[in-house]
This record gives C-alpha cells, structure tokens and sequence, in this order.
C-alpha cells in the first residue's frame, strides 16, 4: 500500500501536474507567480485547503451523499464545502492569527476560485469514490496535487523572475510572455508522460 500511494503521490505531483499538464489553476499560477516567495506562500496555502478539502468533501461525499444516495448532488456540496472551508480559514486567520493574515489571508480569495480544488476533489471522488480503504488514497492524491501545484507556481515564478531582468520586446511583456514560459515549462511536464 505504501508503494501505491508513493507512486500514486509521484504520479499526481508530475506526471498529472495540475497547472502543466491538466490545466487547473491556470489563472491564479499566472496571476500569483510574479515573484517565487509570494508563489510559494500560495503554494503553501493551496496544499492546505486542498488537504482539508479533500478530508471535508470525503466524509460530505461518503456519510451523506452516498448514504442518502444523493450523489446527483455531489458538484453542488463540493461547491458549497469548498467555499464554506476557505471563508472559515479567511475568518479564522483574520481573527486568531493575525500575523498570517498578510501571508495567507490575501490568497484565500484566490483559491476559492481556483478551479483545481474543485477538480481534486471531483477527480478524487470519481476515481477513489467513498470506500473507508481508498481515504488514504483521497487524502495522498490530494497532497501531491497541492504539491505539484506549488512546484509549478515556483517554478514559473522563477523562470519569470529571470525574465524581469531581460530585455523582452513590448509586445511579449507580461501575460504573453508568461504564457510562453508555461507553455515551455509544460512541455518538459509532458515529457514525463512519454515513455
């Protein structure tokens, strides 16, 4: 089982990255990656909410939905757990934690729109549904997300970080350039699939 889950953790960090190869999360990895200490606080954070999301969704989805056989709901309470969730730990940063408020509290808003919580969960849901012996693979799909999730932040921070120091023309600065690093980034991402 341990090797299951490593491989399963290898797997879903780089093989399935969310931001490279998945293309979840595209716009906040974007928006959020123009300097890698910030990227890497919004790294941090994704890995927590998608943990802690994934936990929530798990026992939503297992001792409610599949018990009441309301599974046609499932979008819906993810939606509603996962936003539920990030208001909780904005409210609870600002109010019992207020030196991580500046840290964290501005990414919250950021990842509750991030589309690749929600599609963690879903995936996790379709793939290892509400059985008790597959929580450990819910939870360890999960974590390699948020962590492949914050090697793609970093990592595309860093490359556009160089890239501030470059003369680039005008009509590439900003977001096209940014897409082009992606798009580059994403294909060595890609590599790992072929084989």
């Amino acid at each position: 089982m341990i090797r299951d889950l490593a491989l399963l953790a290898l797997g879903t960090a780089l093989i399935n990255n969310l931001v490279f190869v998945q293309f979840l999360g595209i716009s906040p990895a974007l928006n959020m990656s123009k300097n890698v200490k910030s990227s890497a606080q919004m790294g941090v954070a994704v890995i927590f909410v998608l943990f802690f999301a994934s936990l929530l969704t798990w026992v939503v989805n297992t001792y409610f939905l599949a018990y009441l056989r309301w599974e046609f709901l499932e979008n819906v309470a993810f939606i509603l757990v996962v936003v539920a969730f990030v208001q909780f730990c904005e409210m609870l940063t600002r109010k019992k934690f207020k030196s991580l408020y500046p840290i964290f509290g501005r990414y919250l808003p950021f990842i509750m729109a991030n589309c690749a919580i929600l599609g963690i969960v879903l995936i996790n849901s379709r793939e290892f549904g509400v059985l008790r012996e597959n929580f450990a693979y819910n939870i360890a799909n999960s974590l390699a997300a948020g962590i492949g999730f914050f090697i793609a932040i970093v990592l595309l921070a860093g490359v556009r970080e160089r890239l501030e120091l470059k003369n680039i023309p005008k009509a590439f600065r900003g977001i096209p350039i940014a897409l082009i690093s992606a798009a580059l980034i994403a294909l060595a991402f890609i590599g790992f699939t072929a084989g």
